[in-house]
C-alpha cells in the first residue's frame, strides 16, 4: 500500500501540556499545524495538578482563566510540621503558599485532565475546529534535509507516522484497577507494537516541536542526551480521600518526621487529597538478572505508600477512600545541552528537564516552554519576523531550565534528608521554601539579553546561605532602565490596573494584551493636559505610526489591518475630565476602512468608581513628567524601554528594524490574516481574533 503524503508549517509530537499549549498558540495565530499522540486515551485523573501564578496569568491572555479560578481548589497557606523531642510532628509554622503581592494570582491545583480541555477548547473555537490531537499515531522515523534548512519556504523535516490499534495503544498498568502512572517512571514507557507497514503517513514539516515527555523519541532522534543525575530517594503519590484526625488536611503541609520520612500534602478539588510520602523502603528486584536491585514497580500498591504515609503521620491517624490514582517516582534532576536541530527540531517540557514534582513546577514549566516557542515559530512560518528569533527559545529557556535543576536538586534534598543532628536542618529548609516559592511562581522568569530583549548583560545573583555544598540556585539580576525604575527588562510586564478612557471601566492593562500574537507599543504619555510638552510629542508619535514610512506599516502586510502586527496603547496620567477624547493623539483612537473607531487602546491612571485605584505610573516607577514607551512582546515579557522623544522612536524603529520581516503585497500568500469578518469571533475589545486578530482592510 503506498503511503500517504502531506505537508504542514508545524508538527507537535505529543499531547501533553507542552503540546497543548504549543496548539493553543499555533489556533489563536492562524498556523498550519498537526499534533500527534501515540496514546489512545486521554488524560483524566492523576498525572501533574498544580497551576503557579506565571501559568495562571497566560491562561487569562488566552481566555480561559476564569475556569482555573472557578474549577481548582486554592492553596493560600502552607503549614511546617516537625518532630518534637517524643518523636511526634506538630506544627511549627504557617505562611502564605503564594508570595504577597507577586501576582493577581495565587497558585491552585486540578487534575490535567480539565487543564487540557481547556486548551481544548480553546484550539477548537481558534481553529474552528480544524486542529485536533490526532490518536494514535506512533512516530517510526525522522529525518533533517540539511540542504533546506535556511530556507524558510521549505518543509526540510520529514517524519513518517503509523496510525496504531487501540490495543497497542493502551498505557503499561500494574496494581489491579486502580489507574496509575507507574509505566512512566523507573524502565521508562514500554515499546509500541509496530505490526505492519498499513496506515503510514510522511509528514513534510517546516518545523517539529517534541513534547513526548522525559523519554522523548524525538529527542533521542536528533542525538541529544540529557545530563544529569538520580537520587536514591522514592517517594509514592495518591490521589485519594484521606479519614484523619489531622488538623490541617485541607492545607498544603510539608511534613517531616523523626525517622520514617517526609510527606508533602496538596488539598485538590472536590474533597481530593494528594499525597506525596517519601518511601524508606521499597520492593526490589530479585529474580530478573538485568533489573536485579532496582525498585521494582509492579510492586508498588496504595496499600505500601499507604503504609509508609501512616508512620510519617504518628501519633495522627490515617486512612483512605475514594483513590483516584497513584505512582511512585525516583527523584533525580537532568536538562538537555541542548534544545533544538538547526532550529528546525525542538524539544520542549520534560524532553528537556526532568526533576521532583514536589515544587509544582514541571507542567509549569513545561507548559512556558512552549509559551515562549510557539508565538516565534508562528511569526517565522508567517513571514512576520527573522528567522533568527528562533535562536532565543534555547537561550532563554535552558537558563530556566538549570535554575528548575538547581533549585529542585536542593530542595528535594532538604525535603527527603532526616532532621536533626548529622541531617538536614529544618531552618535552612524553611528559608530555601520560601526563596523558592518566589521562582516557582513563575514570575521572576528573566530572559538573557538578545534581539527581543534590548538590556546590558547582567552578572547571575545566587541563593546559597547555608548550603552546605550542596548546588546553589541562581536568578538573573535584574536590569531597570531608570525612565521606567519598576520595569524590569526581559521580565513578564507585571499587572495593573487602568481606567478605560471611552466608559470609565477598570482593567488590568494585561487584560487589554491578549496572547494573540501581536506585539504591543505602550506609550505612556504623562499628563497631557497639563504638560504641551507631552502633548506635542503625543501628536509626533501618532503622525509617525500613521506615517508610510513608519514601523508599524513597514511590518504589517498589506492584506492586515495597520495594527494587526504592532499594537499601540496609550496611558495616561491625565484625568478623564481634563482632556477630551477627540484631543488624544489619532493612532490611538484609529478607524479602520468602515468607520469603526477603536475606543479600546486609551487609558488613564486614575481611581475608578468602584475598584480603587491602580497606580499604574506609580507602580512602574514612570514619571509623570517624562513617560516613557514600553515594547512589549507577544509573550508578555518587556523587550524594550525607550525615551520620549524622537531618539525613542529610533530605538523603537530600530529595535523592530532587527526583529520584523519589511512587507510587501507578495506576502499576503502566507495567509497572514482571514479576509473574512467573522462576528461570531470578535473579542470584548471590537477587535476580530482570527488569525492576528484584526480583519483584512
Amino acid at each position: 500500500m503506498a503511503s500517504k503524503e502531506s505537508n504542514v508549517d508545524v508538527l507537535i509530537i505529543g499531547a501533553g501540556p507542552a503540546g497543548y499549549m504549543a496548539a493553543t498558540w499555533f489556533a489563536r495565530t492562524g498556523v498550519n499545524a498537526r499534533i500527534i499522540d501515540k496514546r489512545g486515551n486521554k488524560i483524566f485523573a492523576g498525572q501533574a495538578d498544580g497551576l503557579q501564578c506565571r501559568t495562571l496569568e497566560v491562561f487569562q491572555s488566552f481566555g480561559f482563566g476564569d475556569r482555573a479560578i472557578k474549577e481548582a481548589n486554592h492553596m493560600l497557606e502552607i503549614c511546617f510540621w516537625e518532630p518534637n523531642d517524643k518523636g511526634e510532628i506538630i506544627r511549627s509554622n504557617r505562611i502564605p503558599d503564594t508570595v504577597v503581592g507577586i501576582s493577581r494570582f495565587q497558585q491552585v491545583v486540578l487534575h490535567q485532565g480539565r487543564i487540557e480541555q481547556w486548551m481544548t477548547d480553546s484550539i477548537k473555537k481558534w481553529s474552528q475546529d480544524t486542529l485536533q490531537v490526532e490518536r494514535p499515531k506512533l512516530p517510526l522515523s525522522i529525518d533533517i534535509d540539511e540542504s533546506k534548512v535556511n530556507d524558510t519556504d521549505a518543509y526540510p523535516v520529514t517524519v513518517k507516522v503509523k496510525t496504531l490499534s487501540d490495543d497497542d495503544a493502551n498505557p503499561e498498568q500494574f496494581g489491579g484497577k486502580i489507574a496509575n502512572g507507574l509505566f512512566r517512571q523507573f524502565d521508562g514507557d514500554k515499546d509500541l507494537k509496530v505490526e505492519d507497514d498499513s496506515e503510514i503517513e510522511t509528514i513534510h514539516a517546516k518545523y517539529v516541536i517534541g513534547c513526548d515527555g522525559a523519554h522523548s523519541w524525538v529527542r533521542k532522534q536528533i542525538g541529544i542526551e540529557m545530563e544529569g543525575e538520580t537520587s536514591d530517594y522514592i517517594w509514592g503519590v495518591l490521589d485519594t480521600v484521606p479519614i484523619t484526625d489531622f488538623p490541617d488536611i485541607r492545607n498544603r503541609c510539608a511534613i517531616h518526621s523523626k525517622d520514617s520520612g517526609s510527606i508533602m500534602i496538596i488539598p485538590r478539588e472536590d474533597g481530593l487529597v494528594r499525597l506525596y510520602i517519601q518511601l524508606r523502603e521499597t520492593p526490589r528486584a530479585d529474580d530478573d538478572a538485568e533489573k536485579k536491585g532496582r525498585v521494582d514497580r509492579s510492586k508498588i500498591t496504595p496499600e505500601l505508600i499507604l503504609e509508609n504515609a501512616r508512620k510519617i503521620f504518628h501519633p495522627y491517624k490515617l486512612d483512605i477512600i475514594d483513590t483516584k490514582w497513584y505512582t511512585a517516582y525516583q527523584i533525580g534532576q537532568r536538562v538537555s545541552p541542548k534544545f533544538h536541530k538547526d532550529n528546525r527540531v525542538f524539544i520542549a517540557g520534560d524532553a528537556c528537564h526532568t526533576h521532583s514534582p514536589k515544587a509544582g513546577q514541571g507542567m509549569n514549566v513545561s507548559m512556558m516552554d512552549t509559551y515562549n516557542l510557539a508565538w516565534k515559530v508562528a511569526q517565522v512560518v508567517k513571514g512576520i519576523a527573522k528567522p533568527e528569533i528562533l535562536a532565543t527559545y534555547e537561550a532563554e529557556r535552558r537558563q530556566v531550565a538549570r535554575d528548575l535543576i538547581n533549585f529542585d536538586y536542593k530542595f528535594s534534598r532538604l525535603f527527603s534528608g532526616k532532621p536533626g543532628e548529622g541531617g538536614i536542618s529544618l531552618s535552612e529548609f524553611h528559608q530555601v521554601f520560601e526563596k523558592g516559592n518566589e521562582f516557582a511562581s513563575g514570575t521572576i522568569v528573566d530572559y538573557t539579553p538578545s534581539m527581543i530583549v534590548s538590556k546590558p548583560d547582567t552578572e547571575m545573583e545566587k541563593f546559597d546561605e547555608g548550603s552546605k555544598g550542596l548546588q546553589a540556585f541562581e536568578f538573573r539580576a535584574q536590569y531597570f532602565n531608570p525612565l521606567a525604575k519598576n520595569v524590569p527588562v526581559g521580565r513578564r510586564l507585571d499587572h495593573a490596573k487602568v481606567v478605560t478612557y471611552s466608559d470609565a471601566k477598570p482593567i488590568w492593562l494585561a487584560d487589554r494584551m491578549k496572547s494573540d500574537g501581536r506585539w504591543r507599543l505602550i506609550f505612556f504619555s504623562g499628563d497631557v493636559a497639563k504638560n504641551e510638552k507631552a502633548a506635542a510629542f503625543g501628536k509626533e508619535l501618532s503622525d509617525y505610526l500613521l506615517s508610510k514610512d513608519s514601523f508599524v506599516q513597514k511590518y504589517t502586510p498589506a492584506s492586515a489591518q495597520l495594527f494587526s502586527v504592532i499594537d499601540p496603547i496609550l496611558v495616561s496620567s491625565s484625568d478623564r475630565r481634563s482632556y477630551e477624547w477627540f484631543d488624544y493623539p489619532e493612532a490611538f483612537r484609529h478607524r479602520d476602512e468602515d468607520g469603526r473607531m477603536d475606543y479600546w487602546s486609551i487609558y488613564t491612571d486614575e481611581p475608578s468608581y468602584h475598584q480603587g485605584h491602580g497606580k499604574i505610573y506609580e507602580k512602574y516607577g514612570i514619571s509623570p513628567e517624562t513617560g516613557a514607551i514600553l515594547v512589549v512582546r507577544p509573550d508578555g515579557y518587556v523587550s524594550l524601554v525607550a525615551d520620549t522623544n524622537t531618539k525613542g522612536i529610533k530605538e523603537v524603529e530600530d529595535f523592530f528594524g532587527n526583529v520584523l520581516v519589511e512587507q510587501n503585497p507578495s506576502w499576503a500568500s502566507h495567509g497572514f490574516i482571514k479576509a473574512k469578518r467573522d462576528e461570531d469571533l470578535v473579542d470584548t475589545y471590537g477587535q476580530n481574533d482570527i488569525g492576528f486578530p484584526v480583519f483584512a482592510r
